[in-house]
């Protein structure tokens, strides 16, 4: 138990114009932070005020080039602590999230995230997040936030920075040919906005395709701008 209290956060969220969201999830996460723990938002030249209502919380905000790969390369270059936890801006973790990563970490897992379920009483998107609780590569993604040993994440290089798209699964996939990976319990609360722009059945087979691409090696860019083209995104 002493151990789990010596150890601190670093959180780490990637943004581009998400004023409103970091309005409600800054203020979640520090509620339940230690004095030692930290908060670094790494801010793609947003024009909505982002980094002035990161100010406002006192949160310190950097400007690394766009792109979430390089924004949490950024992000993690900088963090003073052993634990790095990686949130988007529009998922809200559970407020047990400092105790859940601290006790999964001491019980020998390096890295993990939560389930997750989204912001919406739709019972197909409910059948999305029940599926998360299973330990397939499809039913991963950066909203289910992720826990990494900051020693951990240095071995690998980070998130690589080639990736426009799909960095978070290229580096689960590295991450876990070396360490363990846990799934934990409870669940992160995504926002289902993607959803609301298009549908449901859209998404999800926008979504199957360039998983499946990417699994046959397309290159990061094609497969960005496939994406794109599938799907209208909410902050286009």
């Amino acid at each position: 138990m002493v151990r789990v209290l010596e150890m601190n956060l670093s959180i780490i969220i990637p943004t581009l114009n998400e004023a409103e969201n970091l309005k409600q999830l800054l203020p979640l996460l520090q509620s339940c932070l230690d004095g030692n723990d930290e908060i670094i938002v790494c801010d793609a030249q947003s024009t909505d005020g982002s980094a002035d209502i990161c100010r406002e919380y006192g949160v310190q905000v950097l400007s690394p080039k766009r792109g979430r790969a390089f924004q949490m390369n950024a992000g993690a270059k900088i963090a003073k602590n052993e634990i790095l936890y990686f949130v988007h801006a529009d998922t809200r973790p559970p407020l047990t999230f400092r105790e859940d990563v601290l006790r999964y970490y001491t019980q020998g897992n390096k890295l993990g995230c939560y389930r997750f379920k989204f912001d919406s009483k739709s019972t197909l998107l409910k059948i999305n997040g029940y599926f998360t609780k299973f330990d397939r590569m499809m039913c991963r993604g950066g909203d289910q936030t992720l826990f990494v040993c900051k020693e951990v994440f240095n071995e690998l290089k980070g998130y690589d920075e080639g990736h426009v798209i799909m960095e978070d699964y290229d580096f689960l996939i590295r991450a876990r040919k070396k360490h363990p990976f846990v799934i934990m319990n409870g669940d992160a609360v995504v926002s289902s906005r993607k959803y609301e722009e298009n549908s449901y059945f859209r998404v999800n087979i926008s979504n199957f395709i360039v998983f499946k691409l990417y699994q046959m090696g397309v290159s990061p860019e094609k497969l960005d701008g496939i994406y794109k083209r599938l799907i209208k995104h909410p902050k286009a």
